[in-house]
């Protein structure tokens, strides 16, 4: 099966959250109603480093397709 890079979820049980799944490596859970982000991943120390400058693009472009996919519900 082929997946999107980015899914967007809610769950009945957070009704004000929003969730921003990345399904590529690194893969990680966004809540966009408060930044918190859940990596489905294990790093090493060293991976770390180089992940958090990775993590801030990675964190933009979820964020980017949220607001994309929400300007499309709103035409």
């Amino acid at each position: 099966m082929e997946l999107p890079k980015f899914l967007l979820g809610d769950n009945t049980d957070f009704p004000s959250a929003i969730f921003i799944v990345h399904t590529e490596f690194p893969r990680f859970i966004i809540n966009l109603e408060n930044d918190e982000v859940e990596w489905l991943e294990d790093f090493s120390p060293e991976d770390e480093k180089e992940l958090s400058v990775e993590a801030e693009n990675l964190i933009a472009e979820a964020t980017a397709f949220y607001d994309r996919e929400v300007s499309r519900y709103e035409d």
